[in-house]
């Protein structure tokens, strides 16, 4: 018997019902886990390739990630990223620099380092004499130029790779390594400051020279705006996003204190389940959390991933960089042209070694900056703040012995290795990596897609390698989405 026009009608109802069901409960095409920079960049490019049934899924409160202001003192501070590094050059422009600059014209401030010879304080006070330092840092000069010689003939495999400590020692420069105080705090600033990690352990291959200078320029611009670095991310996500006339995002598909545990995948889609018991499911997902995460235990993958991308994952290092602000009441240190960056040359290398004031940045803040790294970092994070304070104003009363230095009233520690959510800073390519180790870690697994800063061949690290990334990845998401290109090649490692 024919069905009635009714009965058909309420028959399709029905049907459409149905599937629109299963599409309600198979989710958004795509989960992006993380609303860093890459994260959200990979989110832009999907979207501009009409992919816009996405979620993305962040474990904090903000969007940024590793790009965070804070208040402090009364002022707004990065505790992560704050430089555009890589600007001014002669051919390509840093993709950052016209956004921090142009677009969103954020207050920002030429680092200049020209006068670094003339503040260099010895442990128990004064300077050193600028003739003697400027010596030092012309033979570190040298000695970089012949390490640029060496890394250009190595073999691109990295089978021939070395340690910059190692490379030293060939161009006889310090060949047990920088013993005395002055050679040890620039040996630090040239290398650590830049890389978070010493140079015995940081590759000669993927450093000299280093990409981002050699593409973009020497410049590196200290961004000092009260809207924050981050206002960068928040403006590529309004891009696509949803947002508010304040700029906040208010999109559903971006969700925030969302702590994704455990990523389950096949060959029909992915589910994603997050600390709060919620369940995600869509054909792809792509994970833009740190390499420090991805070596940690808190995002199970069911099947878990192969034994070759778990061994991309763990030979990268997740290096540690913490900005320490303190407050004062009044100055005591030296200001004035050339006097924004000084060096502590302590008989213990790291120890409160970089420092920089903020005459020009944060006027009548009464705020200085010193940086540690790697060991340092992880020591500082298990003791409480006062303990550090009270470090920090030992060191400088040893380096001004002829000042009243106050104590400090205010201090800001931030603890990136202990943060589950980050667990460092940005990622450090080790020794004798190249290209395949890259492209593996960058490779997808089934539906499983990857981004991040550390998966940035030639910007690792950075925050313009954070943005390249997420491009990067989300191309390679695109091609197999839409055009069913999904086997990644990987070229082995000596071809």
């Amino acid at each position: 018997m024919k069905p009635t026009t009714a009965t058909a009608a309420l028959v399709l109802a029905l049907t459409l019902a149905h599937h629109a069901s299963i599409a309600a409960a198979a989710g958004p095409r795509v989960i992006i886990v993380g609303a860093g920079m890459s994260g959200i960049s990979a989110g832009k490019r999907l979207s501009e390739a009409g992919i816009t049934d996405l979620v993305i899924l962040e474990a904090t409160d903000h969007v940024g990630g590793r790009m965070h202001k804070q208040s402090f003192g009364g002022i707004n501070v990065e505790v992560g990223a704050n430089w555009v590094e890589g600007v001014n050059g002669a051919g390509r422009m840093n993709p950052i620099w016209p956004l921090v600059n142009s677009t969103l014209k954020l207050k920002n401030f030429r680092s200049d380092f020209d006068g670094l010879a003339d503040n260099v304080y010895k442990e128990n006070g004064g300077v050193y004499e600028r003739a003697y330092v400027q010596k030092r840092l012309d033979r570190w000069g040298e000695v970089e130029e012949g390490g640029e010689k060496l890394s250009a003939k190595l073999r691109p495999s990295g089978q021939d790779d070395m340690s910059i400590l190692a490379m030293q020692r060939l161009n006889d420069h310090l060949p047990n390594g920088p013993t005395s105080p002055v050679d040890m705090v620039l040996d630090y600033f040239k290398h650590d400051y830049e890389f978070a990690e010493p140079p015995r352990v940081t590759s000669l291959q993927n450093v000299v020279p280093l990409a981002t200078f050699t593409d973009f320029g020497d410049d590196v611009y200290f961004v000092a705006d009260q809207r924050g670095y981050e206002a960068v991310v928040y403006y590529l996500a309004g891009q696509y996003l949803k947002a508010d006339k304040s700029g906040n995002i208010v999109d559903p598909r971006l969700q925030l204190n969302k702590v994704v545990t455990e990523i389950s995948h096949s060959g029909g889609g992915v589910t994603v389940r997050t600390e709060d018991a919620k369940v995600y499911k869509a054909d792809y997902v792509m994970v833009s959390t740190s390499v420090g995460v991805l070596q940690s235990d808190l995002i199970q993958f069911k099947p878990r991933l192969p034994t070759w991308k778990v061994l991309s994952i763990y030979q990268f290092d997740m290096a540690v960089y913490t900005k320490i602000f303190v407050k004062f009441p009044r100055k005591f240190w030296p200001q004035g042209k050339g006097r924004e960056f000084f060096l502590y040359a302590s008989s213990r290398r790291g120890y409160y070694g970089v420092w920089q004031e903020f005459e020009a940045q944060y006027p009548d803040a009464n705020v200085l900056l010193v940086t540690v790294t790697d060991d340092e970092s992880r020591r500082i994070e298990q003791q409480s703040d006062n303990q550090t304070k009270a470090e920090i104003v030992e060191v400088l009363r040893s380096m001004f012995p002829g000042e009243d230095v106050p104590d400090a009233t205010d201090i800001l520690v931030p603890r990136w290795w202990s943060d589950r959510f980050y667990r460092g800073t940005f990622s450090n390519w080790p020794i004798g990596v190249n290209r395949y180790e890259y492209d593996q870690l960058r490779a997808p697994v089934g539906r499983v897609y990857f981004t991040g800063e550390h998966t940035s061949e030639h910007y690792n690290g950075y925050v313009h390698g954070a943005y390249l990334s997420g491009i990067d990845s989300a191309d390679i998401l695109i091609k197999c989405a839409q055009k069913r290109m999904c086997k990644y090649h990987i070229p082995g490692k000596f071809d």
